[in-house]
């Protein structure tokens, strides 16, 4: 028996994981939360290059065009995979029509970051309207800190870079 799970366990080890990716699925809520895992993914399959435009497409100048190129659109074509079985079928449908990663994220990144400084705005009205009322300390706890953690996440996560938001702030100093 122990023998058995430890043939499974090397064979699960050595399986190709073109199609696997991360289990959080962006569905039109908040992209913060799905890009940063999306980003730790691929920062560890040394693939984040491909978003952040260190790793760019070969020009045809290039000593070993053909082998780089075909390195590169193989590792471009999966990390495409990997979003498109991350995201919901209505946003998956609209990135198809872009050829790189980086153009994918970029799109997610602009089409997100004016609803994500809505949700911001309304998890700021949350957390001052919250009342304990008839809940136990822990769970005015747990839901103050959820709100809390959200508000923090989304602010780790790129929306101050939303000039809504970057003037609300300056407004409060």
């Amino acid at each position: 028996m122990g023998s058995s799970l430890f043939v499974d366990f090397i064979m699960t080890m050595k399986r190709d994981d073109s199609l696997q990716s991360i289990s959080i699925i962006l569905n039109g809520k908040i992209c913060s939360y799905w890009s940063t895992v999306m980003k730790n993914f691929l920062k560890g399959k040394r693939l984040w290059g491909y978003v952040s435009r260190t790793v760019v497409k070969p020009k045809n100048t290039a000593k070993n065009y053909v082998t780089e190129m075909d390195n590169w659109e193989s590792n471009n074509a999966k990390i495409l995979i990997w979003i498109h079985n991350s995201v919901g079928q209505s946003i998956s449908t609209q990135s198809v029509k872009f050829e790189t990663v980086k153009e994918v994220w970029d799109h997610f990144q602009k089409l997100y970051t004016k609803s994500n400084f809505a949700k911001w705005y309304q998890l700021e009205i949350d957390i001052r309207a919250l009342q304990q009322k008839n809940m136990s300390i822990l769970e005015f706890y747990v839901a103050m800190n959820s709100i809390c953690n959200e508000l923090t996440f989304m602010e780790l996560a790129g929306l101050k870079t939303c000039e809504e938001y970057i003037t609300l702030e300056r407004s409060k100093d």
